[in-house]
This record gives C-alpha cells, sequence and structure tokens, in this order.
C-alpha cells in the first residue's frame, strides 16, 4: 500500500486533535447506549405494546420477547422524484429478507427528498439545504422509539444521504447499512441534449423540441444520467464502507438490484448486537466438555 500523502496526513492529524474532545464525548455516548443492549427490553408493556400492534401475529410474537432482532427502515421514498421512486418496493423485499435471516423488520419512518434539478431557478430550491437538517431530524424522530436493534437507510442524494447519515451517527450504536436505489438507464447522450439547448437558446427550436429532449434525457426510475450529486453521494457511501461493495450503480428494478436490497438486510441484521451473542452463545453451547 503507498504512504499516505504528506499533506493529507498533515492534514487528517489536524482534524484528529481539534476533534478528540468532542469525539471522545460522542463515543462515550454511543458506548453507553450499546451496553444497555436491546433496547426494547427496556420499554414498558404499554410502550412494547404500542410498538408491536400493528405488527401480524408472528412478527408480533417475535416482538414480544428479546430472541429475535428489529430492524429499522428508514426512507426518502416518494414517487415523484426518479431517484427515490424505486425505494417503493424495497420494505417488501427487505422484510422478506430480514424474516429469512431469523429477525423482525419494521417500517420506522419516511423523511423529505427534494430535487435540485426540479426547483433549481425556483423558489423552493432556497429551502434545499435546509432540508438536509430536517432529512436529519426526521431519522432521529424515526429512530426515537428504542424499537430497534439496526437500521437500513434507504435514500441518495446529495441533501438526503447526508441528512440520514446526520440521523444515523446521533444512534451509532445502532449497526447500519445504507441502500441506494440505482442510476437510471443511459437515455438522450449529452451531446445530444447540448446540441438542443444551444437551438433552443438561438431560436431554432420551441418549448416543444425541448422538452422532448430533456424527457428523453431524464427518462426513467433512478438517479440522475450525469455524474452529479445524487451518484457522487453514491460513490462516497460505497468508499466509506456504509454500501454493500458494488451497490451504488446498479440500475433499478433490476434482479440484482433486488439481490443486493435483499442481502443489505441479512448483512445488517448479521451485525446486530443480537446476531453476535446468538453466535457467541451457539459457539460455547458446541464446545467439549473438558
Amino acid at each position: 500500500m503507498p504512504d499516505l500523502n504528506a499533506r493529507i496526513g498533515e492534514v487528517t492529524l489536524r482534524l484528529a486533535r481539534r476533534s478528540h474532545d468532542r469525539r471522545q464525548r460522542y463515543l462515550e455516548k454511543i458506548h453507553k447506549a450499546a451496553s444497555r443492549g436491546p433496547k426494547r427490553g427496556h420499554l414498558s408493556c404499554g410502550n412494547l405494546a404500542h410498538g408491536f400492534a400493528a405488527c401480524g401475529s408472528d412478527d408480533k410474537q417475535d416482538l414480544m420477547g428479546e430472541a429475535k432482532a428489529n430492524i429499522a427502515i428508514v426512507s426518502a421514498y416518494n414517487d415523484m422524484l426518479s431517484a427515490h421512486q424505486p425505494l417503493e418496493r424495497f420494505p417488501a423485499l427487505i422484510k422478506a429478507a430480514v424474516r429469512d435471516a431469523g429477525a423482525v423488520a419494521q417500517f420506522a419512518g419516511g423523511v423529505p427528498a427534494m430535487c435540485d434539478g426540479v426547483t433549481q431557478g425556483q423558489p423552493g430550491m432556497e429551502l434545499s439545504l435546509f432540508s438536509r437538517d430536517v432529512v436529519a431530524m426526521a431519522t432521529g424522530i424515526a429512530l426515537s422509539h428504542d424499537m430497534f436493534d439496526a437500521a437500513l437507510y434507504l435514500g441518495v442524494c446529495d441533501k438526503i444521504v447526508p441528512g440520514l447519515v446526520i440521523g444515523a451517527l446521533a444512534f451509532g450504536h445502532l449497526p447500519a447499512v445504507f441502500v441506494p436505489g440505482g442510476p437510471m438507464p443511459s437515455g438522450l447522450p449529452n451531446d445530444e441534449k447540448a446540441r438542443i439547448r444551444q437551438l433552443y437558446a438561438q431560436g431554432k427550436v420551441g418549448r416543444a423540441e425541448l422538452l422532448e429532449a430533456e424527457a428523453a434525457s431524464y427518462h426513467s426510475p433512478g438517479t440522475c444520467t450525469f455524474y452529479g450529486t445524487a451518484n457522487t453521494n453514491q460513490m462516497l457511501m460505497e468508499i466509506m464502507g456504509l454500501h454493500l461493495p458494488g451497490a451504488s450503480f446498479v440500475n433499478p428494478d433490476t434482479p440484482l438490484r433486488d439481490a443486493l436490497t435483499s442481502h443489505a438486510a441479512k448483512r445488517v441484521t448479521q451485525i446486530t448486537a443480537w446476531a453476535t451473542t446468538t453466535r457467541r452463545w451457539a459457539r460455547c453451547s458446541t464446545r467439549r466438555p473438558s
């Protein structure tokens, strides 16, 4: 492995020193939360009954005890934005995969998702950066019920993903996997789109021709077809190890996309404190007496 660039090392060290005290306080808080074990075990009977009242009989029975983990689903789904429309199908896939892994999943909450592609040049764009804080707060609210042992975060784009990360960090004792929706397949080539835009600027084609070209470019579910903030955020999540390897750039509504979503659900179940305790117990129970 090549040596770390000296300048990068210097900046990293300076950041580590500057954030040391706050980082220590955060880690102490997270370790304290983790040491208490699965949270729903500390809820009163009335609290817990509210938490699983709408579940099916099997899930309800599982959540009454502490033998199975409960996975939170936090999603930025809406069907107006192409990047988030694919997330509509994910909760059902996740619940089935988690059940196969021996646990339970509940949809914990939704967060807002906005798109600069729609609001650019409009008053709504002024809410863009503010929405990040709203997403973070909505994520925290979704997890505040203390019903969960891990969480899956469904979202893309440059406001939603950072907001989900901020919310997830507030509950850093819960294992987490981020689940992307995937990019839309290639549409109208960029050169051709640019050519139509130039013709429109010159007054040689009208709004109908321009809109047809734009619609041929942004044409299906998934993140935008250019290397903008939606796709760079997916890349960053994968680099940070918060996505499954290779998950970022698989098109929506394909067998591989569904398989990756299901595997993300199984993976987060495997790294819960419940699963770790179960594996430790299993190893101890299979040892031969000395």
